[in-house]
């Protein structure tokens, strides 16, 4: 059977099904934006049937609240805060997703981050100023996120380990490492150690909490859209990441690009433990990342890996989180009631991303014999 036979039967075949499914070869901005908004829309419909039966709550006054646990007096600042801190460690994946690499280790690389400015904080808070100390705690930081970053990267780049696995074993390497300092630094048995042992980090800037944290990730954002969109390196990244083939074809060197991009990435999340640690929380535990090294690969997937775009996923997040919290107080729920909003609306949200991608054909026609 010859190729031209072979389209022809392969034409009637779909003719013969009811529906089947095709890659849709383009689609404009505008129509990506619709598809999201009528799933966002849909998404909350749905939440708002659920919250009438199981509540009996006004849907309009539930969102009402969402709205004013996030956007709301005195919490504006905090929800802006906490979007630059999801979004800083969804930039820190999104070089190496770029490349597919699947660096599943951000939450240990910014972890280990965490803990090398604590340790500088524990050791030196008392001993030297802070135009001193805070310089010290960054380098600490952004060269323990780098070595995290680093050692997966040398194993892919030379015998081809599998980096989904590495990276996400690492996250347990950094854990237990934390719970060891916690045992040296803190005798008492709390798991957390807090100010009274670290002392007080970066200083307010221009009196503001959370103001540095803010501006640096905002810095930030403007440089990694300009690095991956206009350099060389964003380029052979995007190469490699398109084809290792290709990329040794126009001599890349492969290796060295993974090894390279794993660093920055590593560097990034240790900048996220930085300002974490030393820039809010002033604490340091098992859990102060608090699985946002897993959330930012939704982010960062979700915005095409793009960190303009996403400004604006990890800002839906971050919104959707603090809403859904509120809504618990607010109306006496518990917490799993919230985690199920919150988990209709991404579900509608990532599952437009198919009818963006493909395209549904419904067949009305007569089924013809093949």
């Amino acid at each position: 059977m010859n190729k031209e036979e072979k389209a022809v039967n392969s034409e009637k075949k779909q003719r013969l099904q009811w529906i089947h499914i095709t890659k849709r070869d383009n689609i404009t901005f505008w129509q990506g934006i619709l598809i999201r908004a009528i799933a966002i829309l849909a998404a909350l419909v749905l939440c708002a049937i659920i919250t009438v039966i199981f509540t009996g709550a006004n849907p309009i006054s539930v969102y009402a609240t969402m709205i004013k646990g996030a956007f709301g007096k005195g919490r504006l600042l905090v929800t802006i805060h906490s979007l630059a801190i999801l979004l800083c460690i969804s930039l820190a994946v999104t070089p190496a997703f770029r490349m597919r690499f699947w660096n599943i280790g951000a939450e240990g690389q910014a972890l280990v981050g965490g803990l090398a400015t604590a340790i500088v904080m524990y050791n030196f808070h008392d001993k030297l100023p802070a135009g001193a100390l805070v310089p010290l705690m960054l380098v600490s930081a952004l060269l323990a996120g780098a070595a995290w970053g680093i050692i997966p990267a040398i194993f892919k780049a030379q015998w081809r380990t599998n980096e989904t696995l590495f990276t996400l074993m690492m996250n347990y390497v950094a854990i237990q490492l934390v719970k060891y300092f916690l045992k040296v630094a803190d005798k008492t048995g709390s798991n957390t150690v807090g100010p009274s042992l670290l002392g007080d980090g970066i200083p307010n800037l221009f009196g503001v909490q959370y103001l540095f944290n803010i501006v640096v990730v905002a810095v930030l954002t403007g440089l990694l859209y300009i690095y991956l969109r206009y350099s060389k390196h964003g380029y052979e990244i995007s190469v490699v990441g398109e084809s290792e083939n290709t990329a040794r074809y126009v001599g890349i060197n492969v290796k060295k690009v993974i090894v390279r991009t794993m660093i920055l990435s590593g560097l990034l999340c240790g900048l996220t433990g930085f300002l974490i640690v030393g820039g809010a929380a002033h604490t340091i535990s098992e859990n102060s990342i608090g699985g946002q090294g897993f959330t930012a690969i939704m982010v960062s997937w979700l915005g095409k890996f793009n960190p303009l775009y996403m400004v604006l996923t990890a800002l839906l997040l971050v919104f959707m989180g603090r809403g859904a919290d509120e809504i618990s107080t607010i109306f006496g729920l518990t917490k799993s009631f919230s985690d199920i909003m919150t988990g209709i609306i991404l579900f509608f949200i990532i599952g437009c991303e198919f009818f963006i991608r493909y395209k549904i054909h419904i067949n009305r026609r007569k089924k013809e014999e093949v």
